[in-house]
This record gives structure tokens, sequence and C-alpha cells, in this order.
């Protein structure tokens, strides 16, 4: 039987499919940069491919594999000049993936599942108070079919990998499948969601009680499945999918969600919008404060109708095993 590959075998989501794969008796192989800082399942078969790039090796992974999940890439970069940011993209999110995919072509995998994001369409759903002073109309839900309008250069090198693995699609038959994620939540999440949790562990009052956003998420647990799902559907290849739950939520329902989760009650106090958005200018968490205010939602019915797919983990159930290291 031929190999699954899962890339990037050693981040949050390449560990739980290799898990979850191993428990279905699937033969799975992963690739991770350095042996040497990775603790692997003895279970599974790993190797260290090395920087991901246009020049890296990836012919001694792709023996007898039939199916490519590519979750390797760039997603954050700290402490880099901003003009050192579309290189660095660029050489591991496009020139990576192409490399990837053509030598996947020349060893004939026959698929290959691309973990992409939803930012390839925008920032934000919705219209907050700023977008209508300014007269911006935004859509209130993004779909597998809207143009994409990418707008950070992390954003652009996603979307221009996926052009990649359409054209090298189109002259070789690799079937190719773009899987576009919201945040991903579950145990081990990193970044802005891992500090929320650790805001409201420490009790301390949040001033996010006027915040009536909506945004789109999707668990660990229901990601795997959706891409296991992709590996041998017949519909699949040659196809966007939008994931979700298709449970969206606001701000203060998610703290609340990890609140009680933790057994334990949240304050929650009223701060205008407008001043929560000075202040993240002010202290340098524009960033981090519009995605607590703003909505970012998709339509995931395509994909669940394509693949006759229902995420199996409600969010209130993904959210208590991601509080409780389940």
């Amino acid at each position: 039987m031929k190999k699954i590959l899962i890339t990037g075998a050693s981040g949050f989501i390449g560990q739980s499919l290799i898990k979850s794969l191993v428990k279905l008796n699937r033969p799975v192989r992963g690739t991770i940069r350095s042996i040497n800082s990775f603790f692997p399942d003895a279970k599974t078969e790993y190797i260290s491919t090395g920087d991901i790039n246009i020049k890296t090796n990836w012919k001694e992974s792709l023996v007898n594999v039939g199916c490519i999940i590519h979750c390797a890439g760039k997603a954050h970069i700290m402490k880099t000049k901003k003009n050192d940011f579309s290189k660095i993209y660029q050489s591991i999110n496009v020139d990576g993936t192409k490399q990837l995919a053509e030598q996947a072509v020349k060893a004939k995998v026959k698929r290959l599942i691309f973990l992409s994001t939803i930012k390839v369409h925008g920032e934000k759903t919705g219209n907050d108070d700023v977008g209508k002073f300014l007269n911006e109309q935004k859509k209130s839900l993004f779909h597998h079919k809207d143009l994409a309008s990418p707008e950070d250069c992390y954003a652009i090198s996603k979307l221009k990998a996926e052009k990649a693995l359409w054209e090298i699609s189109s002259r070789s038959g690799l079937e190719v499948v773009v899987v576009r994620l919201p945040l991903v939540y579950g145990n081990g999440a990193k970044g802005n969601l891992a500090r929320l949790i650790k805001l409201v562990r420490s009790g301390i009052p949040l001033p996010l009680g006027l915040v009536k956003n909506q945004r789109s998420l999707i668990g660990i647990h229901n990601l795997v499945d959706l891409l296991i799902h992709c590996i041998d559907h017949p519909e699949a290849s040659g196809k966007t999918f939008l994931a979700s739950d298709g449970e969206d939520l606001s701000t203060p329902e998610l703290i609340k969600l990890i609140a009680s989760s933790m057994g334990r009650k949240v304050n929650l106090f009223p701060l205008p919008i407008f001043m929560l958005k000075f202040l993240g200018l002010v202290f340098g968490k524009r960033e981090e404060i519009n995605k607590l205010v703003g909505s970012l939602r998709v339509d995931s019915n395509y994909t669940t109708d394509v693949l006759n797919w229902t995420p199996p983990i409600s969010v209130e159930e993904g959210i208590r095993r991601m509080v409780q290291g389940k």
C-alpha cells in the first residue's frame, strides 16, 4: 500500500495528523527539518529534509508515496526586517512547494493536499465602525469561488503557491486539493490563542464586553478528519475547500467557552471598540486587537456537500479538549 507523506510532521497539525493516521493503520511517513530537534514516535518513519526551499531534495521522502499532505510552511516571522518578509515567504511557501510538487510528479505521486489560508480572501468580513466611516463594503462571508484578495506577504505567498500547484497539475496530472484554513485551535495551539487562554486563566478582567464580532474556527480534531477525507475522496481532486467547524463565535463567546472549560467565570467589562483599537495602535498590538474585535467568517457548505463531510466534534467540545490538554 502506498504511503501518505506528511510534511511539517513535527508541527501542531502534522503531529495530530500522524497520530490519527497511525490509529487508522494507514502507512504514513513524516518529514521534519531536523531529527536532532524532534523526538519521533517509534511507530512512524521520519525523514529529515532540512530547510524547505527551491533546492530541497524530496526524493527519499517520496519513495512509494501515493498522497502528500503539505503542512510545512512559514506562517509567522519574528525579529526580521519587513523588507525580508516577502523573500522568506517566497522561498519557503512558494518555491519550496513548487519543488515538492515537481518532484512528486517525477515520483508518480497521485495526490497532493495543500494547506493554505483563508487570508487568501482577505483579512476580515463584515463592516466595522471604521469601515462604515470610510464607506468600505466587506463581504459577510467568504465563499470558495470568491476572488482572492490577499493583503499581507504570508497570504500572497500562499496564493502564489496555490497557482503554482494548479499549473503543475494542469500539465502533469498530479491531483491537487487546496484547503484554506481559518484559525485552527486545539491542544498545542500557539500564538494569539495560547495568549488568550493564559489571560483567561490569570483571571484578569478583559475589556471585551462590547465586542460583537463573528469568527470561523476549526478544531484540530475536525481538521484532521477533513484532511483524511481528502486523501481518498474521488470528488476532492481539483477543488478548493474552505474549512470550518460550522459554528462561528464572537470573541466573548470564545472566552466564555475557554473559562467554562476551566471551571471558572470570566470578567468581561465594556470598553468602546475605538478605544481598544487606539490602545492597540499605541502599544504596537494593532493586528492582535483587530483579530479580537474583527469578523472573519467562511461558508464551508461547499466543503461539506462535496465531501459528504460533517465536523465530528462540536466547538464546545473542541474548546474543552484544547483547554484540558486532550
